[in-house]
């Protein structure tokens, strides 16, 4: 009859996710950990994210991530008896999420507008790429044809060659809006009785994300450049190497920092009355200038005597690290869950709450709960619960 869940606020929801890839996955991972019941519909050579790479002790490291704690069936939607296992199941369902090709779902009978006729309270979410208006709905959209497609790429990196956000920003932040979609539909549900239509795409996510430099452009008649880590109104803020090679980003943001910072750190307390860098438009004036001088104490000092002369200014600084050194970083909160018959240690949900699982639960493998839920879900059931 399906897992056990930890106790969370969305206990006794039930979430039919026909997904595949990140962003929906992602959205109907959160709903997991907060407790809902999630019914992984996968197609019957499985979600192709589950061939993306082995690292993971043998496993995908894209599915380990954001499948956890899942129920997975293996359903050939082609086949009419298949297909009615899914009705089955959405008779049931508190929440239907859907990532397929545009119009895939229509073709299929389950689109919202017909499911939602159907099943009155049913939450119903469509992720797709450009949504459904516009010349280019039927325009295949993965991460980082997203990235380009809205401008992040344009924005992103140093001067030179283009280059990718080094994580899937695009469908992760879908799946982030998706969730907090489905989440007021809920809401909205427990006022109204009723359910909601909600449909987010990458596109939209994405050109969301790049607000800032759209009203920069439109109304300022000036993009932002590609500035590498440099910050491209606010000077010094960017990435200095020590005399021991490590390199440490800072940020200097008002008048009073930037004095403290010359004080304590560049012990120059005659560059803050210097006119090529008494304010931050002399300082952005006169850029090449002043990360030349930050650059030469820097390079003059171990990064570990820089970083106490940072820590005395109180000057806002980071690491430039390496996803080794985050492995060791102190403050990364991690959480153990199973992979197959081993372990391992994923970072930890970035909220923490007074429900938290001690341990996440684990990746199915491919149709693992298909005999159980077909059991469940079988017409003389169905019939029985009235549906």
């Amino acid at each position: 009859m399906g897992q056990a869940h930890p106790r969370g606020p969305l206990e006794g929801i039930l979430v039919v996710a026909l997904e595949q890839a990140v962003a929906a996955p992602y959205c109907s991972s959160r709903l997991a950990d907060a407790g809902a019941r999630v019914i992984k519909v996968e197609r019957p050579e499985g979600d192709f994210a589950r061939g993306y790479d082995t690292a993971a002790h043998g496993e995908s490291s894209y599915f380990v991530w954001i499948n956890r704690g899942k129920e997975s069936i293996a359903l050939d939607l082609k086949q009419p008896q298949e297909l009615a296992m899914l009705h089955r199941m959405l008779a049931q369902a508190d929440v239907f999420i859907q990532n397929l090709a545009p119009g895939a779902t229509q073709r299929l009978g389950i689109g919202c507008d017909e499911l939602r006729q159907r099943h009155r309270q049913l939450i119903t979410c469509d992720i797709s790429g450009y949504g459904d208006r516009g010349k280019l709905t039927k325009m295949k959209a993965y991460d980082l044809l997203v990235q380009a497609e809205s401008g992040l790429v344009s924005v992103n990196g140093a001067p030179g060659d283009w280059g990718r956000i080094g994580v899937s920003i695009c469908d992760i932040n879908a799946g982030l809006n998706a969730l907090i979609g489905v989440q007021q539909a809920l809401i909205m549900r427990g006022k109204t009785g009723r359910g909601s239509a909600v449909k987010v795409s990458l596109f939209d996510s994405a050109a969301e994300l790049m607000s800032v430099p759209y009203l920069q452009a439109r109304y300022g008649g000036k993009a932002p450049e590609r500035v590498g880590l440099k910050h491209p109104t606010i000077a010094p803020y960017g990435a200095f190497t020590c005399a021991d090679g490590r390199d440490i980003l800072i940020s200097i943001q008002n008048e009073r920092e930037w004095a403290d910072f010359c004080r304590e750190v560049l012990q120059d307390e005659s560059m803050v009355r210097d006119p090529r860098s008494c304010h931050n438009k002399a300082r952005m004036n006169n850029r090449p200038w002043v990360d030349g001088r930050v650059a030469e104490v820097f390079g003059g000092l171990p990064s570990a005597v820089v970083i106490d002369r940072l820590t005395a200014a109180q000057t806002a600084y980071g690491n430039v690290n390496s996803v080794h050194d985050l492995i060791e970083h102190p403050q990364l909160r991690t959480c153990g869950m199973a992979v197959g018959s081993r372990s391992l240690q994923v970072p930890a949900l970035p909220w923490v709450t007074d429900w938290d699982a001690a341990q996440y639960r684990c990746v199915p493998r491919l149709d693992e709960h298909g005999a159980a839920l077909r059991e469940e879900f079988a017409e003389v059931n169905a019939a029985a619960a009235g549906h």
